[in-house]
């Protein structure tokens, strides 16, 4: 059995990196670890890390066609938050176990995500609406 080990990061779709990271560094004071493009997701990221270890993530999309792009299309062009990620100490156990359990996967093996981490999603069917991401970090 796997183990939930905190919430590791809360996704939030924006429309302008820049322009939403200011407000998150210059008004909330959280520091920026910089700017990633995952190129498979279509997005550009940048974490801002909060004093208990959990991180505000923002994601930029770089195609029409991303998920944060149709994320955003269907919140009216607005912004908001994506998903919540939980940290878990063995991804592919927890994607097993899940699957055991009758829990929809989007990702049914680990894939590699922003900021080095081994990541897979939970379909929103199965958690009554919230896209889930789990996470590895080692």
């Amino acid at each position: 059995m796997f183990k939930i080990l905190g919430v590791d990061h809360i996704g939030i779709a924006v429309t302008d990196l820049a322009e939403v990271g200011k407000f998150w560094n210059d008004q909330l004071g959280l520091p920026n670890n910089g700017e990633e493009t995952v190129a498979d997701q279509k997005v550009t990221t940048s974490f801002n890390p909060t004093p208990n270890g959990a991180e505000i993530e923002l994601l930029a999309a770089t195609e029409p066609d991303s998920p944060i792009a149709k994320f955003i299309e269907k919140n009216g062009g607005r912004g908001g938050i994506q998903h919540i990620a939980l940290r878990v100490d063995n991804l592919e156990q927890a994607i097993a176990d899940l699957q055991e359990k009758g829990v929809k996967m989007i990702d049914t093996k680990p894939r590699k995500g922003a900021g080095g981490a081994m990541i897979a999603f939970l379909h929103p069917k199965s958690t009554h609406g919230v896209l889930l991401e789990l996470c590895q970090r080692d």
